[in-house]
């Protein structure tokens, strides 16, 4: 008679299963956690030099809100109908077949979610070296140039990797330390940006502020023209070429708001997974979009328009900290900053791991990456993202002032990124389409949530991001085209993938997902 114990030396050892942990709270602090970094201290600079007027840049943060929460209230629905370690990947896999899923992984580990973390832990360096002087992108050994690139390595880098290094190594001790970083960090770069908004509002408010002596709405009262924020002539003047840029705007408060995703990525850790994933993406998504706006709003009320275009370095947030508080507001400021981006890189690496895990899962990523450890986290996945993401911080760019001859070097992954952020863009585009895709395709699915007012979400947030993204393809030609040369390049890395498996790529099936229902010990 047949039984239903496995011969013990039929199959070797499992690994341990994921655990399902993470509750409404751990999952909302992952949201709000991963969303907030140090974008919004600082793209407020660059989104009121394209615009030119306090009333156009809050559109381009509330456009931006707008997409965000859309996305979110509609991706909830996959969440909860498929709550499985991926997140994303899976829904896409799911809904449009295997390659479409691996060429979302594919960019997520060469470039969006490794070159996040790098871009986000070298912010974390920048404001340390506001208190530790010595630690600095200027205090390096000589480079090794390559071209137009190079190989070196400043203090500020070496930070970088150090923080990348302990985060990874932190959440392979297992998902409740992950955890508690997350909720710590969060919690507390929250209470700073909060802090930020009413001393902003209160403390710093000012006549002489962009809120009561610029032009809301008429940016060539404030002296602006089309070319104050984009170098290149366009087609139209005037409200024309407004709204040509508010597009262009967009970027930086779109992408301040991004990674809301990420806690997708844990769906397979979660508890009760189809209340919790959706009440984590509405609460944490819509909070932090009014904490931008009133972030916003504050340094309207503290700053003139022109120091808020053109506030050193772009740190609009130090800018109104010192209006507000006198030098002392810098090192808060510094200080808030190296908090945010510390727990914003911890919830990237906790997330972005799992979508390598599940794709190992499916065969179409290293075998080791598909196990967990004995703390029931998927450590190679981590290894493997952390050792990329601590590369990517390393290669430079070279740029030469023709005037002085001086040697400038810039961050490889800033590159890569803006290559990137029109297909990235389509990939949420992609995922959000799965919501009405999958009501087609597979209508008699259980939802344990159902998208509040369908289908006005998805559809807002499709609307909205398709005109953004060929704005900003029609703006920035060049660079839209090598992202999507990037992410097109998974494409015979997956035929290869598939090759080089024992299964042939259509007969494989994905390996089932230890998964486990017990909570840990929290």
């Amino acid at each position: 008679m047949a039984t239903e114990e496995p011969e013990p030396s039929a199959k070797p050892k499992r690994s341990p299963a994921l655990v399902r942990g993470l509750g409404t709270l751990d999952a909302t602090m992952l949201v709000m956690g991963a969303m907030i970094g140090s974008g919004i201290f600082i793209t407020s600079a660059e989104s009121a030099r394209i615009v030119g007027s306090p009333g156009w840049l809050m559109l381009a943060w509330l456009l931006a809100g707008l997409m965000t929460v859309a996305g979110a209230v509609s991706s909830a629905e996959l969440a909860a109908m498929m709550p499985r370690a991926g997140g994303q990947y899976v829904f896409l896999r799911t809904a449009y077949g295997p390659s479409i899923g691996f060429l979302f992984g594919w960019s997520l580990f060469l470039v969006v979610q490794t070159g996040t973390i790098a871009a986000v832990a070298v912010a974390f360096a920048k404001f340390v070296g506001v208190f530790v002087p010595a630690i600095s992108a200027d205090v390096a050994p000589p480079a090794l140039e390559l071209g137009g690139y190079a190989l070196r390595v400043s203090t500020q880098q070496l930070v970088a990797v150090a923080l990348i290094v302990l985060l990874t190594v932190a959440n392979t001790r297992g998902l409740k330390l992950g955890a508690l970083i997350q909720n710590t960090f969060t919690i507390t770069k929250t209470a700073a940006l909060l802090g930020l908004i009413l001393i902003g509002l209160f403390l710093g408010a000012n006549t002489k502020a962009a809120a009561w002596t610029a032009a809301w709405w008429d940016s060539a009262a404030n002296g602006w023209t089309p070319t104050s924020g984009y170098k290149e002539p366009l087609p139209v003047d005037g409200p024309g070429a407004i709204l040509l840029l508010l597009g262009l705007a967009m970027i930086g408060p779109l992408f301040s708001s991004t990674a809301w995703n990420n806690v997708t990525f844990t769906g397979g850790e979660t508890r009760d997974p189809g209340k919790t994933l959706p009440r984590a993406l509405l609460l944490g998504t819509s909070s932090v979009v009014v904490l931008y706006l009133l972030a916003n709003l504050a340094y309207l009320a503290s700053l003139p328009f022109d120091l808020i275009q053109h506030a050193p370095q772009d740190r609009v947030g130090t800018a109104a900290m010192e209006a507000a508080m006198g030098p002392i507001g810098r090192h808060l400021m510094a200080g808030a900053i190296v908090i945010s981006t510390f727990g914003c890189v911890n919830g990237l690496v906790l997330a972005g791991a799992r979508v390598f895990y599940a794709m190992a899962r499916d065969r179409l990523f290293f075998q080791a990456a598909g196990r967990t450890n004995k703390h029931g986290v998927p450590a190679v996945a981590l290894y493997a993202q952390g050792a990329w993401a601590s590369l990517l911080t390393l290669p430079a760019t070279v740029a030469v002032d023709p005037e002085t001859g001086a040697t400038a070097y810039g961050n490889l992954y800033s590159e890569l990124l803006e290559y990137i952020i029109p297909v990235d863009m389509i990939f949420y585009v992609v995922m959000v389409a799965a919501v009405i895709a999958m009501r087609r395709k597979a209508p008699l699915l259980k939802r344990p949530y159902k998208t509040i007012a369908y289908p006005f979400p998805p559809l807002i947030y499709i609307g909205l991001a398709l005109v953004l993204v060929a704005d900003f393809i029609y703006l920035k030609p060049k660079t839209s085209g090598i992202g999507f040369l990037i992410v097109l390049a998974g494409l015979p890395a997956y035929w290869l993938w598939g090759r080089l498996e024992a299964v042939p790529a259509k007969t494989r099936k994905p390996r089932p997902e230890p998964t486990s229902g017990k909570p840990d010990d929290r």
